[in-house]
């Protein structure tokens, strides 16, 4: 207030216009002139203390009350200018005003529960990043960490992986090398990335396309592995030495040749023939079709024609065979012979992959990998219907009962079931290492379903469902345990569910003009579909929400052991 006081007149009295004659003597003047009808009254003095001024204002601060001066003002700046009272080693115990609930991620769990935590959250929200430790003073090359990011998700979506996961990947690639403020985008063909490194910079992009989809699960659980390292504090990888094991990992060589998989093929056929009631010649039939459908398949791929025609190709050998033994009059069940071919077939992967994308959110990519699944169901049906629409005419008489005739034999099936998913984890090109898990996930599978439906008279899509539930949780846990990838746990395991059978009688019920049951049937399928994939992925999201799998100090010994 003394500054204020300062910027007045010296007084503030009003001086009386009439001066009084030379001869008369003015009247003595108190000490203040000022002849306001608010001045204090003659004889009624308050003291002055000296120290204050003489004109007071009704603002003015009490006597006694005293107030700390207000700090100096902060000169003008820009709105993106950080405050003075952050800190940035505290900047992530900040909460919003909006009221969003502090996020703190554990550093013990998976880099994939971490990474898809973060990427659920808008980027205000996400906590702040650990201190950068992979680049040098001058810091990351941000155009080629960006191209590193891109071909390792290119490499997790051609494999099969779910775009949620592909997405977590390439996040946990941008920030273990300091790029924080990204975001990754996947689409069924192309994934995008983008970088800003300030409010007030301009953003970086990069995209890539993928245009050929090859499942090999080795490569995958590589690609895996170099992630892994990625994020580990305690593993230096340089950008140079990521470029390196990269480029290793495309050079591979799929573990399993041509024939063998053939082979396998024919193995998987065989095995689903016999869970649907056939016997040992049923199996070779089986067996035998599905890989003459097989080479049939490859010399289609040969002469660069789409997948399409290739599946329609696979699907008429398995069913031309089990024409040609109704009309043989053979005693064999012809349409447990069709039923193993379709099994070699049916696309459980990219369905799985599909579903599991429409319910993380991943619409656009759900529809388009539902939509290839739609097309190579098609291209199934449009062979064996050919097939068997020529059958009918030549007089074949397909019976469907016949392969549902018989009493369940637990124990084939069971071993059936295990030959089928060992089968298809060699189809899809898994580790080695990984085919004996697998392959006792499915007929853990098989069990589950075969104690609902058949012993418990469960319905069989019900029955499905949770033996899928089941697939999803084991395989969620051995993929935590090993911080891994959990297709090559989940894929080759619900080979036993597939809705094989359901297939070939809605099919079989077109070809013979019964339509009511022929769609009846393929309902059917969809609905054992739907219901393999949502158990699938609810077992995966319930080992994540419930179960804390591992530790940092329990992974850097088995990292020692296992001599890295």
């Amino acid at each position: 207030m003394k500054d204020a006081e300062d910027r007045k007149p010296d007084s503030d009295e009003a001086r009386s216009a009439y001066t009084p004659p030379a001869a008369v003597a003015a009247p003595a003047e108190p000490d203040s002139s000022t002849t306001s009808e608010f001045a204090v009254p003659r004889g009624l003095a308050v003291p002055k203390t000296g120290s204050e001024s003489e004109t007071t204002s009704e603002f003015a601060v009490p006597d006694g009350l005293d107030v700390a001066p207000p700090p100096p003002a902060d000169g003008e700046g820009s709105a993106f200018s950080t405050p003075r009272t952050y800190n940035a080693k505290h900047a992530a115990a900040f909460t919003p005003a909006s009221g969003i609930p502090l996020v703190r991620l554990a550093q013990d769990v998976p880099w994939q529960d971490r990474m898809r935590a973060m990427l659920r959250m808008p980027v205000t929200e996400r906590p702040a990043p650990e201190a950068p430790h992979r680049h040098d003073e001058t810091g990351p090359a941000v155009p080629r960490v960006l191209d590193l990011t891109l071909r390792i998700g290119e490499l997790l979506l051609a494999g099969g992986e779910g775009a949620e996961d592909v997405e977590a990947a390439m996040f946990a690639v941008c920030r273990s090398y300091g790029l924080d403020r990204c975001e990754p985008n996947v689409t069924f063909t192309l994934l995008a990335i983008s970088y800003q490194p300030s409010l007030v910079d301009d953003p970086v992009s990069a995209s890539r396309t993928v245009r050929r989809r090859s499942p090999d699960y080795t490569r995958l659980a590589a690609v895996y592995q170099l992630v892994d390292d990625l994020s580990d504090v305690e593993t230096h990888v340089s950008l140079e030495e990521a470029y390196r094991r990269l480029a290793e990992i495309r050079r591979n060589r799929h573990p399993y040749s041509g024939w063998t998989l053939t082979a396998a093929s024919g193995l998987l056929a065989g095995a689903a023939s016999v869970l649907v009631g056939g016997g040992a010649l049923v199996f070779v039939a089986a067996a035998i079709g599905a890989m003459l459908g097989d080479r049939l398949a490859w010399l289609c791929a040969g002469r660069g024609l789409p997948e399409f025609y290739q599946f329609t190709a696979a699907a008429m050998p398995p069913a031309a065979i089990g024409v040609a033994l109704t009309l043989a009059h053979a005693d064999v069940k012809a349409s447990a012979v069709i039923t193993g071919g379709l099994f070699a077939l049916l696309p459980g992967r990219a369905l799985v992959a599909g579903v599991q994308d429409g319910l993380t959110g991943f619409y656009i990519t759900a529809s388009a990998r539902l939509l290839e699944v739609l097309y190579f169901f098609v291209g199934i049906v449009a062979g064996v219907l050919t097939v068997l629409y020529f059958g009918v005419q030549l007089g074949a008489n397909l019976v469907p009962d016949a392969a549902l005739g018989g009493k369940p034999q637990p124990l084939l099936q069971i071993a059936a079931s295990l030959a089928l998913s060992l089968a298809f984890a060699v189809l899809l090109q898994q580790e080695r290492s990984t085919v004996l898990m697998v392959t006792l996930n499915g007929g853990v599978a098989w069990v589950v379903y075969g104690a609902m439906h058949y012993t418990g008279e469960i319905s069989p899509v019900a029955s499905t469902a949770v033996a899928a539930g089941v697939v999803g949780l084991f395989g969620q846990l051995m993929a935590r345990y090993r911080f891994a990838s959990a297709l090559p746990y989940t894929t080759a395991a619900i080979g036993p569910l597939l809705p094989g059978s359901a297939t070939y009688f809605g099919l079989l019920g077109i070809a013979q003009s019964e339509i009511d049951s022929g769609l009846t049937s393929l309902t059917k399928a969809v609905a054992l579909a739907m219901a393999i994939a949502i158990g699938v992925n609810l077992g995966s999201e319930i080992s994540r929400l419930f179960l804390r799998i591992g530790s940092a100090e329990k992974r850097r010994a088995a990292k020692r052991t296992r001599g890295f």
